[in-house]
């Protein structure tokens, strides 16, 4: 009987991490279109044979002002390029770093413009440097700009 009891106990455990970990790979909602130019880049990449899968939202995502700034981590799954549909039905692949991913881009009415072109930068989380960082930072601050204002556009970086 106990024996039952401790693999019911684990069994409801097992369920309960699983369902938790549903949730906290679940893209966010709202206005995605950082995440969507970053999959797409990401996915587009011949060099890149594995989809990758939203992960989580890093610190500093900021939009405001018709300006988004979306830092990003994606995951690379079990599955190739081309094999499933949907992606989220694709299993995250354990043995592979992050892939740390900044958008930018201007907005307009929740769409986003075309011009400035919007800013994807992805790179193995292992390999991002201050150097990186701060080109980052330099170059969505540079896509921020409005011109005759008296300065940026709400970007901390």
């Amino acid at each position: 009987m106990a024996a039952r009891v401790l693999l019911l106990v684990k069994l409801c455990t097992l369920l309960c991490v699983a369902a938790a970990q549903d949730v906290a790979y679940n893209p966010p909602v709202g206005n995605s279109g950082g995440l969507d130019l970053a999959l797409r880049f990401l996915n587009s990449l011949s060099a890149v044979p594995r989809l990758y899968r939203f992960y989580r939202t890093e610190p500093g995502t900021e939009q405001q002002c018709g300006f988004a700034y979306e830092h990003l981590s994606l995951k690379a799954t079990l599955c190739l390029k081309g094999t499933v549909d949907p992606p989220q039905n694709c299993p995250f692949k354990n043995n592979t770093p992050l892939m740390d991913c900044v958008v930018c881009y201007q907005t307009e009415d929740n769409e986003i413009q075309r011009t400035p072109e919007p800013y994807v930068h992805c790179i193995q989380k292992p390999k991002v440097t201050e150097e990186i960082t701060s080109a980052r930072t330099d170059h969505c601050k540079k896509m921020a700009y409005v011109p005759g204002a008296s300065s940026l556009i709400m970007f901390r970086g």
